[in-house]
């Protein structure tokens, strides 16, 4: 009885975390935000892609080679590109700039891979091709609703105890947090730099295995997602591993279901709910300071004062109000990407530094006090 988009928006929102989670660890260690980190999904989508169609092995098993593939190509780029550009003294912008060639460089190197797969193997489908049919069932779900966010909480499980629990884990916040001082005390800095560059490209390798047994795939599907990865990353905070899950959950989340609604429709209990959620944001937004916040608690006021009035009086006014409980049909679909973003901006507006700086922690103490 669940409908199908809740199981697409688990898995989605839980590829997304893990993109997210990667591309955050790239950042805090280079603080260059990583344009050719989508390319490294499609290394993971190309790695199954070749297991499954030439050696006929499920996109499962071919995870693990995946997360090395991954983390080798993210590895090869911070030590064969960004290190010695930052080393000679390269700016920001030209360090991102370079991101956005190595981004180029690897769909023209996939673009030729591809070519060998369809002259060497016959795949006429090695440019672009649909989602893999190769999932298991269990209980009547696909294995994905199952082991997509299963993974997820592994993976974020096994970083909290590394990054808490283990002498690692203290080097690493340390070498991210103050790096010359964590020089000092005799951390090797550099060694942890490329760890975190081989843990977030086998992220993105793991995710982009795995999105083949869910949606379709190409040279440049990993450069088509990253907005959606930065809007996740930048969401959860842009600097912390934790907030990028956060994030990616959103954002990925939101996207399919929030995209969907637009398309069938929320109902009049779900436009209520949206008409109420943003009077209470906007009430909670008009305690902050600053005129932009301000502007924006009422925008968000007279934007829920105004659905629940046209309900109310039977949508006399306009095609706003009955479009959020029937639809906006199947045109809207077109600005699903829109959704995520919009959540971002928003957000910003509110919290400058992303989810994590809502300060969970202090509230769950506050809870058990």
């Amino acid at each position: 009885m669940v409908p199908p988009f809740v199981y697409s928006s688990i898995v989605y929102a839980s590829l997304f975390a893990f993109m997210a989670l990667g591309l955050t660890l790239t950042y805090i260690t280079t603080k260059v935000p990583n344009f050719a980190y989508g390319s490294f999904v499609t290394v993971g989508l190309y790695t199954a892609y070749t297991l499954i169609k030439v050696y006929k092995i499920n996109p499962y098993e071919a995870s693990p080679l995946a997360f090395v593939l991954g983390s080798a190509v993210a590895v090869a780029m911070y030590l064969g590109i960004l290190r010695p550009l930052a080393r000679r003294g390269s700016s920001l912008v030209s360090l991102m700039i370079a991101t956005f060639g190595v981004d180029v460089g690897f769909i023209g190197i996939l673009g030729i891979y591809t070519d060998y797969l369809q002259n060497k193997f016959g795949l006429p489908d090695a440019k672009q091709f649909f989602q893999f049919q190769a999932d298991f069932s269990i209980f009547g779900l696909r294995g994905m609703v199952l082991v997509a966010p299963l993974a997820l909480a592994i993976t974020t499980l096994v970083l909290y105890l590394l990054l808490t629990r283990t002498k690692f884990g203290v080097a690493m916040r340390a070498s991210v947090e103050n790096p010359p001082l964590a020089k000092i005390l005799g951390i090797n800095v550099e060694r942890v730099y490329v760890t975190s560059w081989f843990l977030a490209g086998g992220f993105a390798g793991f995710s982009g295995c795995l999105y083949t047994l869910w949606l379709p795939g190409g040279t440049s599907t990993g450069s088509n997602l990253i907005v959606e990865i930065f809007a996740s990353s930048i969401l959860g905070g842009l600097t912390s591993i934790f907030g990028a899950v956060l994030g990616g959950l959103a954002i990925g989340g939101s996207e399919v279901g929030l995209g969907t609604d637009l398309t069938t429709g929320f109902g009049l209990p779900g436009a209520m709910v949206i008409a109420g959620l943003s009077v209470l944001a906007g009430l909670y937004v008009w305690r902050r300071k600053g005129t932009t916040k301000k502007l924006l608690s009422l925008f968000l006021l007279g934007f829920g004062v105004y659905i629940i009035l046209d309900a109310a009086l039977g949508y006399p006014l306009d095609f706003l109000a009955p479009s959020l409980v029937n639809g906006f049909g199947a045109e809207a679909i077109e600005y699903q990407k829109g959704i995520p973003l919009l959540i971002m901006v928003v957000t910003l507006l509110v919290l400058p530094k992303g989810l994590v700086s809502l300060g969970w922690g202090r509230l769950i103490r506050r809870r058990k006090a």
